[in-house]
Parts: structure tokens; sequence; C-alpha cells
């Protein structure tokens, strides 16, 4: 049964403003996300913004926004095909435990300027 769908739209070229300090990205990736977006070369930033949107999506998906939830507790990782996931840790984890959550669904796309997230929450 779905319990949430979220979806969030990032500009990329605030990634690329953001992308030059590196405390935003400290703050809101953990370091499997940071090595990550780093290692992309000139599509880090892309990367930094689905990224980002995809935290957006999962909050909306919540239903609960991020209060109390810090974004680098949601980790957006790529399986070895490059199919992006969700890796729940800590506060995150037990807001979508205590939502019921059994499964998250992960899709990103880039057009343009912009990047998009679409989170599914699947459980009981």
């Amino acid at each position: 049964m779905i319990l949430g769908v979220g979806t969030d739209l990032c500009e990329i070229s605030r990634m690329e403003r953001l992308l030059q300090d590196g405390s935003f990205l400290k703050r809101y990736f953990d370091a499997r996300e940071q090595d990550d977006i780093l290692s992309r070369g000139v599509f880090s930033a892309s990367t930094m913004a689905a990224n980002f949107a995809a935290k957006e999506a999962f909050a909306k998906a919540l239903g609960e926004g991020f209060y109390g939830i810090p974004l680098a507790e949601v980790a957006v990782l790529r399986r070895g095909n490059g199919a992006p996931y969700l890796e729940l840790t800590g506060q995150a984890a037990a807001a979508a435990d205590k939502a019921g959550v059994l499964a998250t669904h992960l899709s990103l796309t880039h057009e343009g300027s912009y990047a998009l997230a679409f989170v599914i929450l699947e459980g009981k």
C-alpha cells in the first residue's frame, strides 16, 4: 500500500553556488553522498540538486516535513547499475518506522536547469 508520495524540483544553478562553499555539502549530505557528488566533475551540481530534491521529496511523502530530521540522515545513494535509492538512518529511519514505511522508491531526473525527484513510500 502506498503511504505517501512526494516530489521536489531543485534549480541546479542554486547548487552550483552552494557547492563553492563546502559547508552546505557537509551539513546536508552524508559522507558517501559527498564523495559521489564531488566525483561527478562537471555534473557535481546536478547530482547535488537531484539528491537535495530527493531529501525534500522524502519529507513531503512522509507528510511531516523535516522537523527534527537531519537531512544528512536521508542519504541518496546509487546501486552498481546507477539506480538511486534512499538509505535512512537515525531520526529519519525512526520517523519512517513510526509511519509504517517498509520500502522507499526513488526516481531522479535532470533537464536543462532543473533536477527533479519523485519518492513513493510503501507500507502495509
